[in-house]
């Protein structure tokens, strides 16, 4: 077999019966849907029938590598985690970097697919050509990160070849905001994929191997790197003179400034090397990008510069000890840290994200940015996504407000805005499901139906999935994203602040050319978004089918998507057909959910989200979005019909979607 980027086989192991084989995937698999999740959709489709128990033996879970990811090529390490989600109970995938994605193809495939329930529990390694499961007895019970150590003894392992997933204890008990972590504290942490892993009794999986990746033609691909990495360093100067003066005068600036002005993406680039996404933590807060106290207040009156800067930028990298980067990044922005001192020390453990530090910080208004650490630790270690324990616990703190939930409802805990200590118990609790942490494990959308009273007015999600740390009435791009894309309450995949990052009329002549500056009539206005949007979505299909980060898309330089897939795979594809691919990868993952009776209405954000009823003060004061207009000309570029969600017969034999076609039509 010549070169091509991708392995030409996937791994399947039968967890009910213990078989595990290979199967090789024909070439025009690639050609159509790349690797990544788009091979992982083509697998779900074909092979989950609608209606299946997401927590039972007939759902799927892969773990699938990027097509881009071991050729030589940048920002190109991550891997995609897919299943039926018991969260949104449709399309379910998570997205993580670390350095899964080229073990996985090293051992010669592109992804590997679980399938049944193991009787008792297991772990996969996979050692080159050789695979089996080994009894996870010593392990189960262990946190995610303890589980990784003791594996690697176990296998003898202390130069740390095998590359492992992992999930801990909340993924065990099935906790439906539960995700799968990757080397000590990466995370494919969204749609409560840790709970199939768990359901199916699968501890981990170690993978390593010697087979070489290569592209076809790698000279080509040196040299888009090359070109590309000295595009990144080009405005290293800023890097000199960035402090967390400058940026948080530009979180000021956003929230007074009678106009709305696109953000550079050299400037993005530069926050990521020096402060990592902890770098906008206090910016965000200020400009009203950051949702705050449950979605209900202002940062600039609840959650000001003076208390948001105690847990962003500089003050979010003072434990920091040495950077950290996922395999192929060129910028390492995040950190591996040390917590010496205070009432929550800790010895080694990943520096919290943006989304973990406003998860806890803006919307709890917690300012301790120790305790912060210790909750991100911990559910690191226990194995829930950040951004859903965040938002469940801000939850439950108005719940407690309210009095919906009491005191004694909530364990004795003194619950309230900005109590720290109350929240890291309230966090174990959920972890080990224990009292009103039983409840809240499971997401805000399902707690709210438990607990009744009005709490549903509190719970805030799409489709199941709690809403990501982007506020959609300063970028209603987010708002779209959160309530149309196949993974609903998603934030890394369209947003205007993404199209301004990446410039996005660069990927597509058809793309409308990015603003520099426009009014906020214009930027709220629901109408004329959806082209661009559709054309990001589109690209990030291409992204995340190749193992790209999302980051390496908008730092400045264009990023030579196109350009370093037909260097691998030895395609002459031109813009228009990759376009096409990331249109058939979006609209298959969007028909498994159609399939799933899941329809537009299902997947609508809570209503204070969008603005309804608006908020009293602050910048968003009096805003409310047209979702439904944006939402309309976002279906009509996509062919999708607005109702049923299904797609149209013409746009389907366009995309080559045989298997859809037979599904709707027959």
């Amino acid at each position: 077999m010549g070169a091509k980027g991708y392995m030409g086989k996937v791994m399947w192991v039968d967890l009910t019966n213990g078989t595990i084989k290979r199967e090789d995937v024909p070439d025009e698999v690639y050609r159509k849907f790349l690797s990544g999740y788009g091979l992982g959709a083509k697998m779900l489709f074909d092979r989950i029938n609608p209606g299946i128990d997401p927590l039972g033996p007939e759902n799927i879970l892969g773990f699938c590598s990027g097509l881009l990811t071991g050729v030589g090529s940048v920002f190109t390490g991550r891997f995609e985690v897919v299943a039926k989600s018991p969260l949104t109970g449709g399309w379910g995938d998570a997205n993580c970097g670390g350095d899964l994605s080229p073990a996985i193809k090293k051992a010669g495939v592109d992804a590997i697919f679980f399938t049944g329930i193991s009787p008792k529990p297991v772990y996969l390694v996979v050692d080159g050509d050789k695979a089996e499961l080994k009894d996870a007895a010593r392990v189960w019970g262990k946190d995610a990160v303890e589980t990784e150590e003791l594996i690697r003894k176990q296998l003898g392992d202390d130069k740390a070849k095998f590359k492992l997933a992992t999930i801990g204890p909340a993924g065990e008990k099935k906790a439906l905001i539960a995700g799968i972590s990757n080397d000590r504290g990466r995370y494919a942490a969204r749609s409560g994929l840790g709970a199939v892993m768990g359901s199916k009794k699968l501890k981990a999986l170690a993978v390593k191997g010697e087979q070489k990746i290569e592209g076809a033609n790698p000279e080509a691909i040196k040299t888009l790197t090359k070109e590309f990495q000295k595009g990144l360093k080009s405005a290293d100067f800023l890097g000199k003179v960035l402090s967390s003066r400058i940026v948080n005068i530009a979180g000021i600036m956003t929230r007074v400034s009678p106009l709305a002005t696109a953000q550079p993406g050299t400037l993005w680039c530069q926050i990521l090397k020096k402060f990592g996404t902890a770098g906008i933590t206090a910016m965000s807060s200020e400009s009203g990008d950051s949702p705050v106290k449950n979605w209900g207040g202002s940062g600039h009156h609840d959650f000001p510069l003076a208390r948001a800067s105690k847990i962003g930028d500089d003050a979010a990298i003072k434990y920091q000890v040495k950077k950290y980067g996922c395999y192929s990044c060129p910028i390492s922005c995040g950190g591996i840290c040390e917590v010496k001192e205070g009432p929550y020390p800790l010895s080694e453990t990943h520096k919290p994200e943006y989304e973990t530090l406003c998860a806890f910080g803006a919307m709890c208004l917690v300012d301790d940015l120790q305790a912060i650490y210790k909750l991100n630790d911990l559910c690191n270690r226990g194995g829930v996504d950040t951004i859903s324990c965040g938002a469940v616990c801000a939850f439950a703190i108005e719940c407690v407000e309210n009095g919906i939930l009491t005191k004694q409802d909530v364990g004795g805990l003194d619950l309230g805005w900005g109590k720290a200590e109350a929240l890291i118990k309230l966090t174990e609790m959920i972890i080990a499901r224990q009292g009103i942490g039983d409840v809240l494990a499971d997401g805000v959308k399902r707690a709210a139906k438990k607990i009744g009273k009005g709490a549903e007015n509190f719970a805030m999600h799409a489709g199941g999935q709690e809403l990501p740390m982007h506020d959609p009435k300063l970028d209603p791009g987010y708002g779209l994203a959160y309530e149309v894309e196949p993974t609903p309450g998603r934030h890394t995949i369209a947003s205007g602040t993404w199209q301004e990052l990446m410039l996005v009329h660069r990927y597509s002549k058809d793309a409308d050319k990015v603003k520099q500056m426009k009014s906020h009539k214009e930027r709220l206005s629901p109408r004329g978004k959806a082209k661009n949007q559709a054309v990001n979505s589109k690209v990030l299909q291409l992204a995340n089918g190749s193992g790209v980060c999302l980051f390496g898309l908008g730092c400045g330089p264009k990023f030579p998507l196109y350009e370093y897939l037909n260097a691998a795979a030895g395609w002459s594809l031109d813009e228009d057909q990759f376009l096409l691919i990331g249109e058939r990868i979006e609209t298959l993952r969007h028909a498994f959910n159609v399939r799933e009776g899941i329809t537009r209405k299902d997947m609508k954000m809570q209503g204070r989200a969008s603005g309804n009823p608006p908020l009293p003060r602050g910048p968003h004061k009096g805003v409310t979005l047209d979702m439904d207009t944006m939402a309309k000309e976002f279906y009509q570029e996509f062919g999708w019909d607005f109702e049923s969600g299904k797609p149209s017969k013409e746009r389907l034999e366009k995309l080559g979607l045989d298997e859809v076609i037979k599904e709707f039509y027959g």
